[in-house]
């Protein structure tokens, strides 16, 4: 089972990337909760070069909140973590997969919930 929806934009460098996807986020109604620049924290912390590399934990307050009242624990499996990497011919980026991370948890209810958050992160990275 795939755990990532991922899109190449083709020409577009990290930084064009992000804005973008951070637009369609908002458009589709996550926030950025979270964001790691995995590029400067290798650099800094272990004296490791390597190309862009950006992680977003986006969360749909709406989604969350539901998720929650299935399951009150879930929030160590959230936000939805979507990650942009420089690759050859742009940037590549890819949204978990709410569906596969949940498929430990038993809870009908809670897997239709991940479809629904699955969907909208689809959209969003499309549209970005």
């Amino acid at each position: 089972m795939a755990y990532t929806h991922d899109r190449l934009m083709a020409e577009a460098d990290i930084d064009a990337a992000e804005a973008r996807v951070r637009a369609a986020l908002t458009e589709a109604g996550f926030g950025v909760l979270t964001e790691i620049d995995v590029k400067a924290t290798m650099k800094k912390k272990i004296d490791k070069d390597m190309e862009g590399y950006k992680i977003l934990g986006a969360c749909n307050p709406k989604m969350a909140w539901e998720a929650m009242g299935l399951e009150p624990r879930i929030g160590a499996m959230l936000p939805c973590n979507v990650i942009l990497r420089s690759v050859e011919g742009g940037t590549e980026v890819s949204a978990i997969d709410p569906v596969a991370s949940m498929q430990a948890v038993d809870n009908a209810e809670l897997h239709k919930v991940a479809g629904h958050v699955r969907d909208m992160l689809i959209r969003a990275v499309d549209a970005a």
